[in-house]
């Protein structure tokens, strides 16, 4: 008897602790998407969530499919738009170096995700809906949002629901779907 409580007492706390370790490592950035969300006039909260759909462990050194890189899975492309567009590449130390190490460092990466985020948030800010629409964009890109957003002459534009249905790459529409659902809840908290 005394054997199988050593052993269930050995397990919680083997439970306890990864759940500890996990807690902290989701969390560890929060003061830098903190950061970078309100200076890029987003939710902190959504920022996060968007995180925790492209990396759930939080890498920085997370590679996707397509060439993404770091916690908000930002492509080298996005990497030089923003150094152009925010005049980094052309200060005393340009960042042009290289994208990859530059995407590598959280703090870079949750900049220039937040950078392209904010650019669809301007985008759609009078749109019903706007962050669904914001998040479709960041992961298939603005032109197919377009496409997705289309009404006709005279017709109001689509509630968040109508434009989901939309989506016809079910990869996006099922990203779209648990970022806000997470997004909600969190923000139900």
């Amino acid at each position: 008897m005394k054997r199988f409580v050593i052993i269930v007492l050995a397990l919680l706390v083997l439970a306890c602790g990864v759940y500890l370790s996990y807690h902290y490592w989701i969390h560890r950035y929060d003061s830098l998407i903190t950061r970078a969300a309100t200076q890029h006039h987003l939710d902190p909260v959504l920022v996060w969530s968007l995180i925790y759909e492209e990396n759930h462990f939080f890498f920085p050194w997370k590679r996707g499919r397509n060439g993404e890189i770091g916690l908000m899975q930002v492509t080298p492309a996005v990497a030089h738009e923003w150094a152009t567009d925010t005049g980094v590449a052309n200060s005393e130390q340009p960042i042009s170096v290289n994208a990859i190490t530059l995407l590598r460092d959280p703090e870079h990466n949750i900049q220039i995700g937040c950078w392209y985020l904010e650019k669809f948030h301007e985008e759609y800010r009078d749109t019903p809906g706007r962050e669904a629409r914001m998040l479709a964009a960041y992961n298939a890109g603005d032109s197919r949002v377009t496409e997705w957003n289309r009404v006709g002459p005279g017709q109001s534009p689509l509630s968040e629901d109508e434009f989901i249905s939309r989506i016809d790459i079910q990869s996006t529409r099922a990203y779209v779907t648990s970022i806000l659902s997470r997004y909600r809840s969190l923000k139900a908290r």
